[in-house]
């Protein structure tokens, strides 16, 4: 199987973040790894192969190196999570007509109006009862057909559509899961109950989001596109582990370590976030393992390189003057370090010029990516996690266009360069 097919099969089978953790837990296990419990006492050695689960939205995945304590990490950090839409509780709202709709609440910035007139679905996590009252059972929900839909205003009712349509997020973006219903209110316990094979009793509460049901598919005269939903920022989480699995039989001096955080979209500020400390919780036991002291973690930390792999903006053919005159990355040019003088990415001219020789070596191109003066950009995981531990670092990413979008669009060239460079990066210490 091809990188671009194992992709879009990997974004298919990934519709939320809980899913897309649930997806890197099985490639994982496949490819001989083995879940650790934060709450257990861990014995590792050199070659081990394991991973964490935080929350069942993050992964921390990593294989011991054979240069003990003090020995460099090798990071790749990404995240699970994509914008879009939550059920808020008690989210059925009966309609004059007959018809029901879902109450939701936007997570994270995504572009609202892509995504009108799409074949929706729901997937998550529930919360079931059980014996222990804090801890509740949790369990995987995936709707596998289209189950709903978010219709927008015929033309005819509003002529000015198309010079501009403020929306508001209550009132615009309700989805519509029934014509009819005798029982609205049960409408989500009965899904629940019907999808899961459970006692609509046993449910005590959900994480549940909306996602577009249509597959990820390629484009293009010579299918040299990808198109999906949540390419932001699974596509890196796929290269990533990608990465790390091509790496896996290869021995190295270093730890190599796959972070897949949550909640980047919304600032990081969880417990599953990459501005919690379960990255440097996991990176201090596993010097602990290995017979490290305090100092031989900071001699690590210091020693050590992260790659924080998040998609950066491709050139755009009908806005091109949004973009810097002399730094603007085009789709099928490669990775792109990405550049902020102030300071919200983490890279710096040490930083980049280490990936650039990263994609040197892989025999693959590098781009640059810096915001137009004029127009403000985002910040993500680098100069978050630096803030916990103080990590050399560069931020990147393959670049797509409509980020955010219910839709986005990469290039394939860009993903399999992507999976090269962080193959490299993870190989440059083999014995």
């Amino acid at each position: 199987m091809n990188h671009i097919t194992d992709l879009k099969n990997f974004l298919d089978s990934s519709p939320v973040n809980f899913w897309a953790v649930e997806t890197c837990r099985h490639r994982l296990e496949t490819a001989g790894f083995r879940e650790l419990d934060m709450r257990d006492k861990w014995f590792l050695e050199a070659g081990d192969r394991r991973y964490v689960v935080k929350n069942g939205s993050a992964i921390f995945a990593f294989i011991v190196g054979s240069g003990g304590p003090g020995e460099a990490f090798d990071i790749i950090a990404a995240h699970s999570d994509s914008p879009g839409f939550r059920l808020k509780p008690n989210c059925a709202v009966p309609c004059e007509g007959g018809s029901v709709k879902l109450n939701t609440e936007v997570y994270g910035g995504p572009i609202l109006y892509t995504w009108f007139d799409r074949p929706l679905s729901l997937a998550g996590r529930v919360a079931l009862r059980s014996d222990e009252p804090l801890n509740p059972e949790l369990r995987l929900m995936r709707v596998d057909r289209p189950l709903m839909v978010i219709p927008h205003l015929a033309i005819h009712f509003n002529r000015s559509v198309n010079e501009g349509n403020p929306l508001s997020k209550q009132k615009d973006m309700l989805p519509v899961v029934a014509l009819s219903c005798n029982d609205p209110k049960n409408i989500i316990p009965s899904l629940v109950s019907e999808t899961l094979d459970v006692d609509p009793n046993r449910i005590l509460d959900y994480d549940l989001s909306l996602y577009s049901s249509s597959p990820a598919v390629t484009a293009g005269l010579e299918d040299e596109m990808v198109l999906s939903g949540r390419l932001d920022d699974l596509s890196m989480v796929h290269a990533g582990l990608t990465a790390l699995m091509n790496a896996s039989d290869t021995p190295s001096r270093h730890t190599r370590v796959l972070a897949v955080f949550d909640n980047e979209e919304t600032g990081s500020g969880t417990k599953q976030g990459a501005g919690s400390p379960i990255l440097e919780h996991i990176l201090r036991r596993i010097n602990l393992c290995l017979g490290g002291e305090e100092q031989d973690f900071m001699r690590s930390v210091a020693a050590s390189f992260m790659v924080s792999a998040d998609n950066a903006h491709g050139l755009h053919p009908n806005y091109t003057e949004k973009f810097d005159p002399t730094n603007h990355p085009v789709l099928g040019g490669g990775p792109c370090v990405k550049v902020n003088a102030n300071c919200k990415y983490m890279t710096d001219a040490d930083s980049a010029a280490a990936f650039r020789r990263i994609c040197e070596i892989a025999g693959v191109p590098c781009q640059s990516f810096v915001n137009h003066s004029d127009v403000a950009g985002g910040s993500t995981l680098g100069n978050i996690l630096t803030s916990q531990i103080p990590l050399r670092g560069v931020d990147m990413g393959a670049p797509l266009w409509a980020m955010h979008s219910c839709c986005e669009t990469a290039s394939a060239a860009d993903h399999i360069y992507t999976i090269k460079a962080f193959t490299t990066f993870f190989s440059l210490y083999n014995k």
